[in-house]
């Protein structure tokens, strides 16, 4: 029984710390964009070509 009388203020606590941690995050935009992250991993940017590095299409017809 006496031990519970030191896990009680302790428990209390760390759920303070808790629901502290949680209240920061969703202040500062954690939770803001929840799909975004998902979306980004399925749909990747083509990577950007140099200048020097693009290709040029030709014509077939300018070539005979």
């Amino acid at each position: 029984m006496e031990v519970i009388y030191g896990l009680l203020p302790g428990m209390l606590a760390i759920g303070v710390i808790g629901v502290g941690i949680f209240i920061w995050a969703v202040r500062s935009g954690q939770y803001d964009d929840m799909e975004g992250a998902a979306n980004r991993v399925l749909f990747d940017d083509e990577p950007e070509q140099i200048e020097s590095e693009k290709i040029e299409p030709k014509n077939i017809e300018e070539e005979k």
